[in-house]
């Protein structure tokens, strides 16, 4: 991971639509060939999407896999745990999800929120996060030599921006519902949840599965700077596709099939 900070550079501006709307659309015909080339070889894939609430996983997730296929690019977004998952290893519930051959998996969010939002929050114990960020990268390391390509990636927001972010979650009808019970905690407690974020980081952040930090004040750039970097990791290469031509509809048993649907229930063409 690149250990300088960027806190102090110039921040740049705002990125304009269409330029977005274009690199994101070459960037996504790239995703599309490491579909392919997942899919051709049987490789398997896991990327962890971590950060603050209000951060830009969620958008970033969508960045990535709204021209893709969902049976080779699977989102897994765990709600809280069940009482019988309670009961189980922590990890049990998290390592079901781990991908097939041909299959990337990501997560949104993921066994790190025993590093974060558990041990902020009190649902873990001290004993339990300690024994978690002292495990975590035995684990990873055992997920990594069993053949799965493992990417995590940090999200970053600033303090102003996070506080835009919830602002319009409570004054948005359309974004109302990504308001969840823990987001305004998560608001008060910021330096809880930095230390958290940095005891992670000191305890997990390895030379076999490091992480990956995004600066996301803007969302835009941060979800072509991740899915760039995301590409500049994995060395596939364009998987050659056989050429495809559309065959003619063939006439056997032709009808007036627009008539059978005479009297049938159309939605009206309000549009």
């Amino acid at each position: 991971m690149t250990k300088n900070s960027e806190s102090g550079s110039r921040p740049k501006s705002r990125l304009k639509r269409k330029k977005y709307e274009n690199e994101l659309k070459r960037l996504q015909a790239e995703l599309c060939q490491l579909q392919e080339w997942v899919k051709h070889h049987g490789k398997r894939v896991v990327i962890i999407f971590e950060g603050r609430d209000g951060a830009g996983k969620g958008g970033t997730i969508k960045a990535i896999t709204e021209r893709v296929s969902p049976r080779v690019f699977r989102v897994v977004a765990l709600p809280a745990p069940t009482e019988r998952e309670q009961s189980q290893l922590y990890m049990q519930r998290y390592i079901q999800h781990l991908p097939a051959g041909g299959e990337i998996v990501i997560f949104d969010r993921s066994w790190y929120n025993r590093a974060g939002v558990e041990h902020v929050m009190g649902f873990c114990t001290e004993e339990q996060h300690r024994r978690f960020l002292q495990l975590c990268p035995l684990m990873e390391k055992f997920v990594i030599e069993g053949g799965i390509m493992l990417f995590k990636y940090w999200l970053e927001v600033g303090n102003k921006e996070q506080e835009l972010r919830f602002q319009a979650r409570i004054e948005d009808p359309l974004r109302q519902w990504k308001l969840s019970s823990l987001d305004l905690p998560s608001r008060a407690r910021w330096y809880d949840y930095s230390r958290a974020r940095d005891l992670m980081l000191e305890a997990t952040d390895t030379e076999v599965a490091p992480w990956y930090i995004v600066r996301s004040d803007d969302k835009k750039r941060a979800r072509l700077n991740c899915i760039s970097h995301l590409l500049s990791l994995i060395s596939y290469v364009k998987v050659p596709r056989k050429k495809v031509k559309l065959p003619a509809r063939s006439t056997k048993g032709a009808y007036d099939d627009q008539a059978a649907l005479k009297g049938r229930r159309f939605v009206p063409e309000k549009y």
